[in-house]
């Protein structure tokens, strides 16, 4: 039986442990030393299809992304376990010049062309809104997307790792190559090494003589406790810039998430910025001020020079597959990106073309 470690426990790494573990011939051990996690900041929305990117492949796996959630979580059921982590709730899209929204819809059409999954699109008034969402303010009309899903990460690693049922290591991984063709991580020898540990990809691959064009990106939220109010049937609501707002079911409301390229790993709360955060909430969602608790996340994403996403197998190093750069579009693409991992590891044909995300762009041996 083939060993195989898997470094970094997120979004990327709980769903490879996932797929690995169905490999009957495969033995799975999670390295994770349960800092910075970049899932613990992501804000939870899954929603590629309104962005105005011109790079088509990055289109392309975050649109594929959201649409593998499906086979995600139709595994996942299938296995026995709940998918609860998962609701399309829809999303609410704002925009300050709000003639653009008639831009948006027209992309959305366009795009469903593509993907079904974005469901029902509809220009509405905040004045037709009813019931508790027409406290809702600061806007007069929105673009409402049916399709658009929020996402408890936490609780989507947490279920992919108790899947798996894989042997889950909490300490900080060393990779070395040892002389027989195997792969030491942290005194355990290994046939195979799946890399996902984000941002902290240098710090595994430089030892080893490799450059690698990945850096951190801080990324802080603030979670909202409510009593009383049911946060269930509320959509995203997503105004321009980085504020998002992310309503899930039993009290619980997120804003966020930050973009900080200048903070490095840091992993302190910065409560002037979740403040300011906080404040521009309130116009769009007033009763945010009727919270009874609040508490602040923090985590690191992993982000390239040109903000692109990769994948593939490490020069030099057989057997050994990475990923990173993904950004914040981290809980979109995370779990395709990962199953295409495990399909190279395994030898199985890939959903994506894999050259469009090409690892030895970011990834390269000698200075």
């Amino acid at each position: 039986m083939r060993k195989v470690a898997v470094i970094g426990a997120g979004i990327v790494g709980s769903t490879a442990a996932y797929y690995l573990s169905k490999e009957k011939d495969l033995s799975v051990t999670v390295f994770d030393q349960g800092d910075g996690q970049a899932t613990k900041a992501a804000a939870g929305i899954i929603c590629p299809w309104f962005s105005k990117r011109r790079n088509k492949a990055w289109y392309r796996l975050a649109g594929l992304g959201a649409d593998f959630y499906q086979t995600l979580v139709a595994d996942l059921q299938a296995d026995g376990y709940e998918a609860d982590f998962y609701d399309q709730a829809g999303v609410f899209l704002l925009k300050k010049n709000e003639d653009k929204l008639e831009e948006l819809y027209h992309i959305g059409k366009e795009r469903q062309k593509e993907s079904a999954l974005i469901g029902q699109l509809q220009l509405q008034k905040r004045t037709d809104l009813d019931g508790d969402l027409a406290d809702l303010s600061g806007f007069d009309n929105l673009l409402y997307a049916s399709g658009a899903a929020r996402v408890d990460g936490a609780k989507l690693t947490q279920t992919l790792l108790a899947a798996s049922q894989a042997e889950l290591v909490r300490e900080e991984a060393v990779l070395t190559v040892k002389t027989d063709g195997c792969y030491d991580v942290s005194g355990r020898t290994f046939d195979a090494v799946l890399l996902a540990c984000g941002a902290w990809l240098p710090q595994i691959l430089e030892p080893l003589g490799y450059k690698v064009d990945v850096r951190p990106q801080k990324g802080q939220l603030r979670d909202f406790f409510f009593k009383d109010l049911k946060t269930g049937h509320y959509p995203v609501i997503m105004p321009e810039g980085e504020l998002d707002i992310i309503p899930f079911a039993g009290g619980k409301v997120s804003i966020g998430a930050t973009h900080e390229n200048d903070q490095g790993f840091d992993l302190s709360i910065d409560h002037e910025r979740l403040d300011g955060l906080e404040k521009e909430a309130q116009l769009y969602f007033p009763k945010l001020k009727d919270a009874v608790s609040a508490s602040a996340r923090v985590g690191i994403r992993a982000y390239t020079s040109d903000f692109s996403p990769f994948f593939g197998e490490v020069s030099e190093l057989p057997a050994v597959y990475a990923a990173s750069g993904l950004g914040s579009s981290g809980l979109t693409a995370g779990p395709l990106i990962a199953n295409q991992l495990v399909k190279m590891l395994t030898g199985k044909p890939l959903d994506l073309p894999a050259g469009d995300y090409s690892l030895c762009n970011y990834v390269i041996k000698g200075s």
